[in-house]
């Protein structure tokens, strides 16, 4: 493995990302409306504003589903209304998070082989001193790393936001929990790859980063999925279920990584232009 070439190629890409607009404001927008103005809204209106005990009720049925060890984490709670800030901002938001790893790897592996055609920059990639599997392991690692930095950033500033807003019925720092440590160790780094194990497949098969990012962008179904399951009550983010996600997850990505190296081919890509 040429990894001088490699991490060369994967500085570049990088280098891209920093410097457009299409790539980096989703990158900024959706962490900052996922992880910051809607939970913080919510929770706020949750923890500081009486609500009438009517407009509850319907939470009855949820409380009723969750498993004994999720209602047994919430008995120090006095009232209904702290119950549902903590279910909202623990529970429902965990499959929302994983939004952001596959959308931040979705967007910049959408840039990788599609954007390249767009700035006339793909013949020169294609001749670089690389191989094949080496040219798509730089072109998976770049989306893949951007996608963890901003994932562990994400999960940073959600960690404060959810201790300052439910600290005044909580009164201690005890976010994040251990379904949430597996959750960003294990299966957000899968869901970055599920996002960009698709998208490398379909921007080299496309001419514009528009094209591909909106072909792309149904990746994020199955975790729409997983949030309707957990507000429906079908679901819910436990320890081992997130584990159990987390191997599911990397058993696709692993398939469609196989794939994607073994149908690579730069001479196909040539005969684009």
């Amino acid at each position: 493995m040429n990894w001088r070439a490699i991490w060369a190629v994967v500085r570049k890409d990088l280098k891209v990302v920093l410097q457009s607009k299409a790539v980096l404001t989703p990158i900024i927008i959706v962490p900052l409306l996922l992880l910051i103005l809607l939970p913080g809204i919510g929770g706020v209106v949750l923890t500081r504003v009486e609500m009438p005990e009517e407009d509850l009720k319907d939470f009855d049925l949820i409380f009723d589903r969750m498993p004994d060890s999720i209602r047994q984490s919430m008995d120090d709670l006095d009232s209904q209304q702290d119950k549902i800030a903590v279910l909202l901002l623990v529970y429902m938001f965990a499959p929302m998070f994983l939004i952001l790893p596959l959308m931040t790897a979705n967007v910049i592996a959408a840039d990788s082989f599609a954007g390249e055609k767009e700035r006339k920059t793909l013949e020169a990639l294609i001749y670089t001193p690389t191989s094949d599997a080496e040219l798509y392991l730089a072109k998976v690692l770049a989306p893949w790393l951007a996608a963890l930095g901003v994932t562990l950033v994400g999960f940073v500033l959600y960690t404060v936001l959810v201790n300052a807003v439910l600290w005044p019925i909580k009164e201690s720092v005890f976010f994040p929990n251990w379904m949430w440590v597996v959750l960003v160790l294990w299966v957000a780094p899968a869901a970055a790859g599920l996002g960009l194990g698709a998208m490398v497949l379909v921007s080299s098969r496309v001419s514009t980063f528009q094209e591909a990012y909106q072909i792309g962008g149904s990746i994020v179904i199955p975790v729409l999925l997983l949030l309707f399951g957990q507000i429906g009550g079908v679901i819910y983010f436990s320890v081992g279920f997130t584990l159990l996600i987390g191997l599911i997850l990397w058993l696709i990505v692993a398939v469609m990584l196989w794939y994607g190296a073994k149908s690579f081919q730069r001479g196909r890509l040539l005969a684009q232009l």
